[in-house]
């Protein structure tokens, strides 16, 4: 079965390093909760799944989509009961990254946290390692 896209993600380059952890990335708990309302009765998915495509006028974006099961590459992260799965093309873009999710009056999305990126478009949709 395919995947089917969850949502588009925004990316902010971030100053301060990350607390380093053990795992390819730290889930907020925002994030979690989010997640688990988004898998809550779609007993068909196991997690969600982050990729990396090359898109926007800085050249990659991450991707988000439901998993039903981990592929033999995937990076899997399991953190308060949910799981999220890491495609290979995106691990090494992710080493570091806090995955947040940040809702305001306007907008609701996941957020990616990461220490890694050169530069962003003006949206936040694409960037550069």
């Amino acid at each position: 079965m395919a995947a089917r896209n969850v949502a588009t993600a925004t990316v902010r380059a971030v100053k301060r390093k990350l607390q380093p952890t053990r795992q390819a990335l730290l889930i907020t708990p925002a994030a979690v909760n989010r997640i688990k309302e988004l898998l809550r009765e779609k007993n068909e998915y196991v997690g969600l799944k982050i990729g990396v495509r090359q898109r926007g006028c800085n050249g990659l974006s991450y991707t988000l989509d439901y998993a039903s099961q981990k592929e033999k590459l995937d990076e899997e992260v399991v953190q308060d009961g949910i799981r999220v799965f890491i495609d290979k093309k995106a691990q090494l873009t992710l080493l570091g990254t806090e995955m947040d999710y940040v809702q305001n009056k306007l907008s609701s999305e996941f957020v990616f946290n990461n220490p890694n990126i050169k530069g962003t478009c003006g949206c936040g949709e694409s960037f550069s390692i």
